[in-house]
């Protein structure tokens, strides 16, 4: 059964890794619905997290492949219920279209907030789920949305093993 997965990859920062990661999901024909790169907790070390819809097993076999990429310290899949997990959105609105008290009301109601407010445009800020940023972004496209971008998924997990104590059981030594 297809359901979503969030593969959490820790590597090392190295120049076209990224790239190696990108062709392992292009050949298993998997497309990545969102990723986001980050500094880890660990000095040296990048997170990449990415979302994808399949299998259990296909996901299973996907972060083996990658951990097999010699830069790839290790690689998690989680479901939903064992994260924490976040995503930011921006909207862009004409002020012409959407007046203050509109985009005030907008904000009170979903939990969201105005970045910046000009005389041409009003920008709102919302952090949630995918699913509550696109609640957002349908509310506010009957005002016509000038541009819209969504962040990443961003993660934390919810159980307490810390990832130094991976990378201990794995003997890898970061500098």
């Amino acid at each position: 059964m297809t359901k979503q997965f969030t593969v959490s990859v820790f590597t090392e920062n190295k120049i076209g890794l990224m790239n190696r990661i990108a062709i392992i999901f292009t050949r298993r024909r998997m497309n990545i619905e969102r990723i986001t790169v980050s500094e880890s907790e660990v000095k040296g070390v990048a997170r990449i997290t990415i979302v994808v819809n399949t299998t259990r097993d296909a996901v299973d076999k996907l972060a083996r492949q990658v951990e097999k990429l010699t830069e790839v310290l290790k690689a998690f899949v989680h479901e939903d219920h064992e994260v924490i997990y976040q995503e930011m959105a921006l909207y862009k609105m004409s002020a012409k279209t959407l007046s203050h008290a509109a985009a005030a009301k907008f904000v009170k109601e979903n939990n969201a907030r105005i970045l910046v407010e000009e005389p041409e445009y009003i920008v709102i800020e919302k952090t949630g789920t995918k699913e509550e940023t696109e609640k957002l972004f349908l509310e506010l496209e009957k005002y016509g949305v000038l541009e819209f971008a969504r962040s990443g998924r961003v993660v934390v997990t919810k159980p307490m093993k810390e990832l130094k104590t991976y990378l201990k059981e794995l003997e890898i030594e970061l500098v």
